[in-house]
């Protein structure tokens, strides 16, 4: 699923949820709620970890509205939208 986002490679986009370990309770609220396969179970931690970051639709974060705990983040949207637009003017001048 990952790619191009608007023509810009999603590598180059820093979109992602992090999520607070002393926070996640590993309820599994995000990987009910995210079709995308970004989080999964970790046994090992007993906690939900971000394996597939660049999954993450970029300027999703309903993930983090779900999260009983509050552990979940994301960039700032309003800074990603304007790193989006300097991406893109790059991305059109190359």
């Amino acid at each position: 699923m990952s790619g191009d986002y608007m023509g810009i490679p999603r590598e180059k986009i820093s979109w992602n949820p992090t999520i607070d370990e002393s926070s996640c309770t590993g309820c599994g609220a995000c990987l009910e709620c995210c079709a995308n396969g970004v989080y999964a179970f970790s046994e090992e931690k007993g906690k939900m970890e971000v394996v597939n970051p660049l999954q993450c639709v970029v300027l999703c974060d309903k993930c983090s509205r779900f999260c009983p705990a509050g552990a979940i983040s994301f960039p700032d949207k309003a800074e990603t939208k304007l790193a989006l637009l300097e991406l893109l003017e790059r991305e059109k001048n190359a």
